[in-house]
């Protein structure tokens, strides 16, 4: 069957001018042109009924469109929503929330969010944060307490999010290609694939987290012992003068 733009609307639930901007994404197929008259066909109310199911999981339409051109297989979906929404609604806070639970005021929230130290958890409206970063920012608060300048925190935490963004990226990579790869080329139906996917993202992370932690603790220890040694050498002794030289 074929249908002019407003049956389809109609059918699909989906205005008309989100249909023409979904079209102009390339999330839609171009409709058969007769004259100056456009035709839409059963398949483009299916891809408007798989968009809507896909938004519904709260996926950008980037991630849709990868979906939708065979990019990303059926068992990414459980995937792609561990790592876009790792934390339910309910665990979720607002900038005004976090702040009030995690004592930190929104303007260093913000200035956080600025050097990439905090991030919303989706692109909603209003933006919403994971509960979990309160325990981040306690810490931070901590550092606070001991002295160290906001602005030295701002420096640090900047540096270090820029290094580990790069490393992350390069983790992904072997995730996908050693990992993911792998599942999707096995014999498991998608349902045991996605499972899989799950649960090996989820171990690469608390993996990680604690390879990250070990090795940057150690180190700091490190540091400081080798400041504390060489304060305790105190500055090296004067050159003697040689005999009968000039004073």
């Amino acid at each position: 069957m074929e249908y002019r733009i407003e049956e389809l609307s109609r059918r699909s639930g989906v205005g008309v001018d989100t249909i023409r901007f979904y079209q102009g994404r390339g999330l839609l197929p171009p409709p058969r042109r007769a004259g100056r008259v456009t035709w839409y066909s059963s398949g483009h109310e299916e891809r408007l009924d798989r968009i809507r199911a896909l938004q519904d999981q709260g996926f950008s339409l980037a991630v849709i469109r990868r979906f939708l051109e065979g990019e990303l297989e059926p068992p990414d979906e459980a995937l792609v929503v561990a790592v876009t929404h790792p934390d339910p609604p309910a665990a979720t806070l607002t900038l005004r929330e976090l702040a009030i639970q995690s004592g930190v005021p929104e303007s260093m929230l913000q200035a956080l969010e600025s050097v990439g130290l905090l991030a919303p958890v989706a692109s909603t409206d209003p933006p919403r944060y994971a509960a979990s970063e309160r325990e981040a920012l306690r810490a931070g608060l901590r550092l606070l307490e001991a002295g160290i300048p906001l602005a030295e925190i701002l420096r640090l935490g900047q540096a270090y999010a820029l290094a580990t963004a790069e490393l992350a990226a390069e983790a992904v990579t072997i995730f996908d290609r050693n990992v993911r790869e792998r599942i999707l080329a096995g014999e498991a139906d998608a349902a045991t694939a996605a499972t899989e996917l799950v649960a090996a993202f989820d171990a690469l992370l608390t993996a990680s987290g604690t390879l990250v932690r070990h090795h940057f603790q150690r180190t700091l220890r490190a540091q400081a012992r080798a400041r504390i040694e060489g304060l305790a050498a105190g500055p090296p002794p004067p050159a003697s003068r040689p005999r009968g030289g000039a004073a």
